[in-house]
């Protein structure tokens, strides 16, 4: 029998509990720690001192958030966002630009995302409950400011990250309770011979990151974990949260940080789980794959 896999436990800490937080990722310009909020429709910067998470800076975005990358090699060069119904820019002192809107279907909305080796800022659409379920795709903001489709058919595109090498990319499309590996090509963005790694039965994937040795951390909604895979897809580790949401992951020095979500549970649910929406911590002595920058500049 294969060993059992390793499991540890999270802990709280950020004394803000936000309604659904999502997308963490380590600013590799400042090793800053940026989030957002996706109903309150937030950008949050950051920083872990301790054992605790402190807040630097909030900004309104004026719709909801899916994810934030790192615009440009300086701080100078703020932020992008996926927002609403496509990608934005958002300057150090809050001002928001649009740049594209890619998403045409109806009742779509811009979801998670994360840059490629390349520097482009990959994010994907989520559908509502009131449109076709297989109308979402997964789009690149490249770094001319042009925007080129990667997937398509999605229902709720999630989870994104790529292999350290840069040859494979995985991702999540929550509707179908599927993780899936892709050859990557870093040239020219395409996405090709999709493999599911992990069907899921008891939960629902989400945010995902990679770490340096090339193992995925999938967040499990209403899943109360955080499982790590190998890149053949075998569970290799757990993190056990006292809440049922977590949504996503990023790996800083070595500290699984997990966001989490607190939206959509009864009064009952949140007695049970009163640290709802707080952003946990479990170490687990692995660094993270590379987090890169939109190396675009608006």
């Amino acid at each position: 029998m294969p060993p059992s896999p390793e499991t540890r436990q999270a802990h709280p800490v950020s004394a803000e509990r936000y309604q659904l937080g999502e997308g963490p990722r380590q600013d590799p310009r400042t090793g800053e720690l940026l989030w957002v909020d996706i109903v309150a429709e937030r950008l949050l910067r950051g920083r872990l001192a301790g054992d605790a998470v402190e807040v630097l800076a909030g900004y309104d975005i004026g719709m909801p958030t899916g994810a934030v990358a790192p615009a440009g090699a300086t701080v100078g060069g703020g932020w992008v966002v996926a927002a609403g119904r496509g990608f934005h820019h958002i300057s150090p002192t809050g001002t928001l630009r649009p740049l594209a809107d890619p998403v045409s279907a109806p009742a779509t909305v811009m979801n998670d995302g994360f840059c490629d080796p390349h520097g482009r800022f990959l994010a994907g659409s989520l559908v509502t409950a009131d449109a076709p379920p297989w109308t979402g795709g997964l789009y690149a903001l490249e770094p001319d400011g042009s925007v080129s489709t990667v997937l398509t058919g999605l229902g709720c595109a999630n989870g994104l990250g790529f292999a350290p090498t840069g040859n494979a990319m995985y991702h999540v499309d929550s509707r179908r309770r599927e993780l899936r590996r892709y050859r990557y090509d870093v040239d020219t963005g395409t996405a090709t011979e999709p493999r599911v790694l992990v069907e899921f039965d008891d939960a629902t994937p989400d945010g995902l990151c990679v770490d340096a040795e090339g193992c995925l951390w999938v967040a499990l909604w209403d899943g109360w974990r955080v499982c790590r895979y190998d890149p053949d897809g075998r569970r290799m580790a757990q993190v056990d949260l006292p809440v049922p949401r977590p949504t996503a992951v990023c790996l800083l020095d070595g500290v699984l940080l997990i966001t989490t979500a607190r939206v959509g549970l009864t009064d009952a649910a949140l007695r049970a789980a009163p640290d709802s929406g707080r952003v946990f911590a479990a170490e687990v002595h692995v660094a993270a794959a590379p987090t890169r920058a939109w190396s675009g500049m608006p």
